[in-house]
């Protein structure tokens, strides 16, 4: 069945580390080996022995529309033949900008990146030269790339391969890293108590999305924003995940919590590589060349990858309705997982927001990554590895969100209720 996958990795082993460019890709926590995919086109995946599959994962996020959305296509097909990268200004990143300003709220000003990676690690870096201090604040289980400082107790891959201590990273760096609980609010304000005037920021994903989607408690991300307030803290949100996802202008939008900085991924290059960390003016403003924080990047502001989030997120911004229809997709399938799981008596806990949604094999609630670690992750193991074999595509690890995209039917979903019927009762 994956005969032409297997000899691809066995060929990728040559040449690359552990034959994959990311390491969640290679399947550790579920076993068994990657499948390579050739093709990608509306709520599908095709690999290279031809086999057909649901996509849960739209690219880590950024296909809110689907594979191969047609008006991004050919987008960039047609921007493409002016030129791949010019190392100088387009007007196009103009309106790229002020596109995300008019959509995302508390965006006075943003600078374009390359990556997720880059857009974190750089908004860490504005927040301590704004404030003049150095400690930040990030929660256990949330991923925000793989800069050193974010490698402290990370989600994500790093969970995925239970590398606890990762090497490369340098005591002194880790020593600036303070790292609380998600949902905590009370480790939060020790560490701010402990560290008085020496904490630069804390980063959060609102929404978490690297240890399953774990929601925010009400009032925890409100007294995050007191504390900082009071504090003189830069308070970041990281929306590569819930950014245009989950609503138009995000999380901030949806939660109604106002971040200082707020970084973006993949979303607004619509799956292509780019990033984006914008913010308060004031705090904008000592980004070099206004300021004395330093950020470069010859691909910053691509002029392909602008193009093709322009053209998503112009559409996700002129047709609203798109998200009222992916989270009534995301609610029928929590609904309809959530009633198999219990017709079954399998212990469970499905945590959804808008289109972004996770399934745990546990009693208990899943509110942290402690809470996610203590499901029942060799269950998921089996349950993954079945429904890949039935042509569904789920992330491959237990501690990573699930992402909707729009192109996915009714249909599509009631096969991956029935599926998961079928494998309990087996």
């Amino acid at each position: 069945m994956y005969t032409r996958s297997s000899a691809l990795f066995s060929r990728a082993q040559q040449s690359i580390p552990g034959g994959v460019n990311s390491p969640v890709r290679a399947f550790k926590s579920v076993g068994g080996e990657p499948i390579f995919m050739v093709k990608g086109k509306g709520a599908y995946l095709y690999d290279a022995d031809g086999n057909q599959y649901i996509d849960y994962i739209a690219s880590w996020g950024p296909l809110i529309l689907g594979h191969a959305y047609e008006p991004v296509i050919k987008a960039i097909q047609q921007k493409v033949l002016d030129g791949t990268s010019f190392g100088a200004p387009t007007e196009l990143e103009i309106e790229m900008a002020e596109l995300i300003k008019s959509m995302a709220p508390n965006v006075d000003l943003i600078r374009m990146v390359s990556s997720g990676t880059e857009a974190c690690m750089s908004a860490i870096r504005v927040a301590r030269g704004y404030t003049g201090r150095n400690k930040f604040i990030k929660f256990d289980g949330c991923y925000h790339g793989h800069a050193d400082a974010f490698l402290v107790k990370a989600g994500s891959g790093v969970a995925t391969l239970d590398i606890q201590q990762v090497p490369g990273i340098s005591e002194a760096v880790a020593q600036d890293t303070l790292v609380a609980a998600y949902n905590d609010l009370d480790a939060v304000q020790q560490l701010v108590k402990e560290h008085k005037g020496t904490i630069a920021a804390i980063i959060i994903e609102p929404v978490a999305g690297n240890m399953g989607c774990i929601l925010p408690k009400p009032g925890f991300l409100e007294g995050i924003r007191k504390i900082c307030d009071e504090e003189g803290i830069v308070l970041i949100f990281d929306e590569v995940m819930t950014g245009f996802r989950l609503s138009a202008g995000g999380a901030q939008q949806t939660l109604n919590i106002n971040a200082d900085l707020v970084t973006y991924g993949k979303v607004i290059g619509a799956g292509m590589p780019v990033g984006a960390f914008g913010g308060k003016k004031e705090i904008m403003e000592s980004v070099a060349p206004l300021g004395k924080v330093y950020q470069a990047g010859t691909l910053s502001g691509n002029p392909v990858a602008m193009i093709a989030g322009y053209t998503l997120l112009k559409e996700l911004k002129e047709n609203p309705s798109i998200y009222k229809e992916l989270e009534e997709k995301t609610a029928y399938l929590a609904k309809g997982l959530g009633e198999v799981l219990t017709k079954v008596g399998q212990a469970h806990t499905i945590n959804q927001l808008g289109s972004m949604i996770s399934v745990h094999f546990a009693s208990h609630a899943i509110t942290d990554f402690s809470t996610a670690a203590a499901a029942d992750i060799s269950l998921f193991k089996a349950y993954f590895h079945f429904l890949l074999s039935k042509g569904v595509y789920l992330p491959p690890s237990p501690f990573e969100s699930w992402f909707l995209n729009n192109a996915l039917s009714y249909a599509d979903l009631d096969k991956t209720i029935q599926l998961t019927e079928e494998f309990f009762q087996k």
